[in-house]
């Protein structure tokens, strides 16, 4: 599996990069390929803060429904639209063209606390 060494992590499989007060948040490689094909992505919502944990939109696959949890605490200032039309971008590239959401971070101190790649790799291996 694909685990870029510039990204941080969390337990439920969602990456997030860190661009200054900013950040780009997606599914990692480990979770497209734990979902299969990707037919839909649901994001209602831009626009608003959500806390850490909180779920920000859903993702479908042939075999399932799940929902996509906040890494960390931020207001979602956009979707990528290109999913819309194109939703299995994500099992393609997931870190870069599939990336799901942009958001302002919040809370920065709440960086600290998500899975550097080892972690991740470890986390994903068990």
């Amino acid at each position: 599996m694909n685990v870029p060494a510039n990204l941080k992590y969390t337990k439920d499989h969602e990456w997030l990069k860190p661009e200054g007060d900013y950040a780009l948040i997606g599914i990692t490689d480990f979770a497209q390929h734990e979902l299969g094909d990707i037919v839909f992505m649901e994001v209602e919502t831009v626009g608003e803060t959500l806390g850490k944990h909180e779920s920000f939109g859903t993702i479908e696959a042939v075999k399932t429904v799940s929902d996509m949890f906040m890494p960390v605490s931020g207001e979602i200032l956009e979707f990528n639209d290109a999913l819309t039309t194109k939703p299995e971008t994500i099992n393609k590239d997931p870190y870069t063209e599939g990336w799901v959401i942009k958001i302002k971070i919040s809370n920065p101190d709440e960086l600290a606390e998500l899975l550097d790649p080892e972690q991740y790799q470890a986390l994903i291996q068990a």
